[in-house]
Protein backbone atom coordinates (compact mmCIF):
# COMPACT_ATOMS: atom_id res chain seq x y z
CA UNK A 1 0.00 0.00 0.00
CA UNK A 2 1.20 3.41 -0.79
CA UNK A 3 0.47 6.75 1.13
CA UNK A 4 1.65 9.99 -0.04
CA UNK A 5 1.29 12.72 3.64
CA UNK A 6 1.16 16.34 2.23
CA UNK A 7 1.40 19.61 3.78
CA UNK A 8 2.57 23.01 3.15
CA UNK A 9 6.29 22.76 4.48
CA UNK A 10 6.69 19.32 4.74
CA UNK A 11 8.69 20.12 8.30
CA UNK A 12 6.26 19.41 10.65
CA UNK A 13 3.13 17.12 10.40
CA UNK A 14 3.76 15.31 7.61
CA UNK A 15 6.86 14.54 8.79
CA UNK A 16 4.85 13.04 11.99
CA UNK A 17 3.11 10.84 10.08
CA UNK A 18 5.07 9.30 7.61
CA UNK A 19 7.61 8.36 10.50
CA UNK A 20 4.43 6.84 12.65
CA UNK A 21 2.77 5.14 9.50
CA UNK A 22 6.19 3.74 9.23
CA UNK A 23 6.69 2.88 12.72
CA UNK A 24 3.50 1.14 13.14
CA UNK A 25 3.37 -0.91 9.38
CA UNK A 26 6.63 -1.23 7.57
CA UNK A 27 4.87 -2.69 5.07
CA UNK A 28 3.36 0.39 3.81
CA UNK A 29 5.10 2.64 1.54
CA UNK A 30 4.43 5.72 3.38
CA UNK A 31 6.22 9.12 1.72
CA UNK A 32 5.80 12.68 2.84
CA UNK A 33 6.04 16.12 0.76
CA UNK A 34 5.02 19.77 1.07
CA UNK A 35 3.52 21.80 -1.54
CA UNK A 36 5.87 24.69 -0.61
CA UNK A 37 8.70 22.54 1.39
CA UNK A 38 10.65 24.07 4.19
CA UNK A 39 14.67 23.94 4.07
CA UNK A 40 14.82 21.69 6.71
CA UNK A 41 12.88 19.23 9.15
CA UNK A 42 11.60 21.64 12.47
CA UNK A 43 14.13 20.92 15.16
CA UNK A 44 10.85 20.51 17.41
CA UNK A 45 9.67 18.19 14.96
CA UNK A 46 12.70 16.09 15.62
CA UNK A 47 12.58 16.63 19.09
CA UNK A 48 9.17 15.52 20.39
CA UNK A 49 9.19 12.55 17.93
CA UNK A 50 12.91 11.15 19.33
CA UNK A 51 10.82 11.56 23.26
CA UNK A 52 8.52 8.13 21.66
CA UNK A 53 10.88 6.82 20.09
CA UNK A 54 10.74 7.62 16.82
CA UNK A 55 14.17 9.12 15.06
CA UNK A 56 13.74 11.65 11.99
CA UNK A 57 16.82 13.18 12.14
CA UNK A 58 18.70 11.97 9.32
CA UNK A 59 14.84 12.76 7.35
CA UNK A 60 15.12 16.09 4.49
CA UNK A 61 11.80 17.79 3.43
CA UNK A 62 10.77 17.48 -0.10
CA UNK A 63 8.04 18.82 -2.63
CA UNK A 64 4.74 17.75 -3.68
CA UNK A 65 6.34 17.75 -7.51
CA UNK A 66 8.23 14.96 -7.43
CA UNK A 67 5.25 12.62 -6.79
CA UNK A 68 2.76 14.04 -9.41
CA UNK A 69 3.27 11.09 -11.97
CA UNK A 70 3.02 8.45 -9.15
CA UNK A 71 0.38 5.98 -8.29
CA UNK A 72 -1.13 5.99 -4.68
CA UNK A 73 -3.72 4.45 -2.53
CA UNK A 74 -4.21 7.32 -0.37
CA UNK A 75 -2.99 10.79 -0.97
CA UNK A 76 -3.80 12.15 2.70
CA UNK A 77 -3.38 16.43 3.37
CA UNK A 78 -2.82 17.09 6.79
CA UNK A 79 -3.20 21.09 6.66
CA UNK A 80 -5.75 23.35 4.72
CA UNK A 81 -2.89 25.18 3.09
CA UNK A 82 -2.02 21.74 0.94
CA UNK A 83 -5.88 20.74 0.75
CA UNK A 84 -6.86 24.05 -0.99
CA UNK A 85 -3.30 24.03 -2.87
CA UNK A 86 -2.95 20.43 -3.28
CA UNK A 87 -2.05 19.96 -7.39
CA UNK A 88 -3.57 17.73 -9.68
CA UNK A 89 -1.79 14.31 -9.72
CA UNK A 90 -1.20 12.73 -12.95
CA UNK A 91 -0.62 9.26 -11.60
CA UNK A 92 -3.85 6.71 -10.25
CA UNK A 93 -4.57 7.79 -6.92
CA UNK A 94 -7.30 5.79 -5.42
CA UNK A 95 -8.53 7.60 -2.42
CA UNK A 96 -8.26 11.63 -1.17
CA UNK A 97 -8.28 12.18 2.48
CA UNK A 98 -7.98 14.94 4.70
CA UNK A 99 -7.08 14.85 8.50
CA UNK A 100 -6.23 18.27 9.46
CA UNK A 101 -4.35 19.17 12.22
CA UNK A 102 -3.04 22.56 13.94
CA UNK A 103 0.24 23.72 12.77
CA UNK A 104 3.20 23.79 15.53
CA UNK A 105 5.38 26.08 13.26
CA UNK A 106 2.76 28.74 14.20
CA UNK A 107 3.37 28.15 18.29
CA UNK A 108 4.89 31.20 20.75
CA UNK A 109 6.46 31.06 23.74
CA UNK A 110 9.19 29.77 25.51
CA UNK A 111 10.53 26.65 24.23
CA UNK A 112 9.27 24.74 26.72
CA UNK A 113 5.70 25.78 25.82
CA UNK A 114 5.88 25.85 21.95
CA UNK A 115 7.48 21.93 23.12
CA UNK A 116 4.01 21.53 24.49
CA UNK A 117 2.31 22.53 21.50
CA UNK A 118 4.31 20.39 19.03
CA UNK A 119 3.53 17.14 21.76
CA UNK A 120 -0.31 18.16 21.51
CA UNK A 121 -0.37 17.70 17.87
CA UNK A 122 2.09 14.61 17.78
CA UNK A 123 0.07 13.19 20.09
CA UNK A 124 -3.59 14.13 18.05
CA UNK A 125 -1.44 12.16 14.92
CA UNK A 126 -0.82 9.38 16.46
CA UNK A 127 -4.79 9.08 17.64
CA UNK A 128 -5.92 9.88 14.08
CA UNK A 129 -3.59 7.99 12.31
CA UNK A 130 -3.84 5.17 14.52
CA UNK A 131 -7.87 5.07 13.70
CA UNK A 132 -6.73 5.98 9.82
CA UNK A 133 -4.40 2.77 10.19
CA UNK A 134 -7.00 0.57 11.34
CA UNK A 135 -9.70 1.57 9.15
CA UNK A 136 -7.29 1.21 5.70
CA UNK A 137 -6.03 -2.25 7.07
CA UNK A 138 -9.69 -3.62 7.89
CA UNK A 139 -11.13 -2.37 4.11
CA UNK A 140 -8.00 -4.32 2.92
CA UNK A 141 -8.76 -7.56 4.70
CA UNK A 142 -12.64 -7.33 3.22
CA UNK A 143 -11.09 -6.42 -0.06
CA UNK A 144 -8.50 -9.87 -0.16
CA UNK A 145 -11.32 -12.07 1.47
CA UNK A 146 -13.02 -10.91 -1.59
CA UNK A 147 -10.96 -11.67 -3.51
CA UNK A 148 -9.92 -15.02 -2.80
CA UNK A 149 -12.98 -16.79 -3.56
Amino acid sequence: MRILILCTGNSCRSQMVEAFLKQIDPSLQVFSAGTAPAEHVNPFTIRVMQEVGIDISGNKTKSVMQFLYQDFDFVVTVCGGAKETCPVFLGKVKHRVHIGFEDPADALGTEAEIRTVYRSVRDSIIKEFSAFYQTIKSKETVLNMGSAG
